[in-house]
């Protein structure tokens, strides 16, 4: 891989890393001076240090597992990472109306990028992204949106089980009725549809235009080895 493989993710990592330690060195101040900016600041620090252990590990898994992300892949992972952690959790932007579908938009996004790197361990990637671009998208739509609806049932089991309201069924104290009831998780499945799409879209356009295009939707491996279709 050449040097200038990661050069756009890189940029992405800098950017959400550079504004986690900004936000643990001045809210941590603020905190330790007594002068808490957000309510249950110390947890919302710790959760951003935490941010910023998951913005390394790729590097870290590609240096032990001794492959590569897909550029796309990371670089919808650093915004979807951005938007969660540093502006969603540590600046408190889910006080804003619908944060929580951009986010399910994005996570999408990158779970249908996680679908093409799938598919392309079945066979050769090159020859993949020649013919059959519709069909590698269309694994990747199904793959993004299938997780998506799974994570539905994820929140409906633990609402069940804990009372969690997930699914957003209660609203001051109060149990929503009908269709009300429903906008939630059927706003969360329209976006988990909607980035899968984009991201079929994506790969689609790229591999169409160029097959050799599709280094940037699939895992490729560092060394090249008989038993591994991560090569392309």
């Amino acid at each position: 891989m050449n040097k200038i493989e990661h050069k756009i993710s890189i940029w992405f990592f800098l950017i959400t890393e550079l504004s986690m330690v900004w936000y643990v060195g001045y809210y941590g101040y603020l905190y330790l001076q007594g002068r808490s900016a957000f309510k249950g600041q110390q947890l919302l620090l710790i959760e951003v240090l935490l941010g910023m252990i998951i913005a390394v590990l790729p590097f870290l898994i590609e240096k032990i597992g001794r492959f590569y992300f897909p550029e796309v892949e990371l670089i919808f992972f650093y915004i979807f990472l951005y938007m969660s952690i540093f502006l969603g959790s540590g600046l408190q932007f889910y006080s804003v109306p619908n944060w929580d579908k951009y986010e399910h938009l994005f996570s999408a996004i990158m779970l249908a990028g996680i679908g093409f790197g799938l598919f392309n361990v079945l066979g050769s990637g090159r020859d993949k992204a020649r013919m059959e671009p519709a069909l590698m998208s269309l694994f990747a739509f199904t793959f993004g949106t299938t997780i998506g609806v799974f994570w539905e049932f994820y929140e409906f089991t633990m609402d069940g089980i804990a009372n969690l309201n997930l699914q957003r069924y209660l609203q001051a104290g109060h149990m929503l009725m009908g269709r009300a009831a429903l906008m939630d998780t059927m706003g969360d499945l329209i976006m988990d549809v909607s980035g899968s799409l984009l991201m079929a879209l994506i790969g689609y356009t790229l591999m169409k235009l160029n097959p050799a295009a599709i280094r940037f939707l699939v895992f490729r491996s560092k060394r090249r080895s008989p038993f591994s279709n991560l090569t392309y």
